[in-house]
């Protein structure tokens, strides 16, 4: 049975609830699912004000455990076309496990959000990547046998790179029913594959 973490940030709750629906998937593929988060930078009165979502249950993940886990699912928001910056933050802090080689051969892939079509969640997948790479993980994404995000019926997230929702521009806009899908898919995918490696 694969170890995998899914591991987010999300400041308004819509990669939260991706998150939780890529452990979904990464469960009915017989994984063992651990959902964490990385630490806020914002501070709490800020948070408030900027009407984050601060009741998320996630615990906070700690660098260190990121080596006891045969995948990491990395879930995070765009910010003008790349990561935002408190899952940047906690990457930034894993030079030690760099050093020490503890992810190579584990899994890692990614799946984001953003206001609009546009708003960048390619490059924010793809510019994520070469971490994944320097740590000498196996990069998985989301394969086009997930048919949901082919088609032009509806607005909707997604690309061979990993799933990803679309936010609007005030964040009223939830995950669809086929970006959930497809972050389900996302983790069942990456879970078959960690198996596979762990075995």
């Amino acid at each position: 049975m694969a170890k995998v973490l899914v591991l987010y940030y999300s400041a308004y709750g819509h990669i939260e609830t991706m998150a939780y629906a890529v452990a979904e998937g990464a469960k009915s593929a017989g994984a063992d699912v651990v959902v964490k988060r990385v630490p806020e930078l914002v501070p709490e009165d800020v948070a408030k004000a900027s009407y984050y979502k601060v009741d998320q249950a996630a615990p906070i993940a700690t660098v260190d455990e990121l080596a006891d886990y045969d995948a990491i699912i990395f879930g995070a928001g765009t910010r003008y076309g790349t990561v935002a910056s408190q899952m940047r933050n906690f990457i930034d802090q894993t030079g030690a496990l760099w050093a020490q080689g503890k992810l190579v051969g584990k899994v890692g892939s990614v799946f984001t959000s953003s206001a609009t079509q546009h708003g960048g969640q390619e490059s924010t997948i793809l510019g994520f990547i070469p971490t994944l790479m320097h740590h000498g993980m196996v990069v998985v994404g989301l394969p086009y046998a997930f048919q949901g995000q082919m088609g032009l019926e509806e607005i909707k997230g997604g690309s061979p790179y990993g799933a990803s929702t679309i936010t609007g521009g005030d964040g009223a806009r939830q995950p669809s029913a086929i970006e959930l899908d497809a972050a389900r898919y996302q983790g069942a995918h990456v879970a078959k594959i960690a198996t596979k490696l762990s075995a």
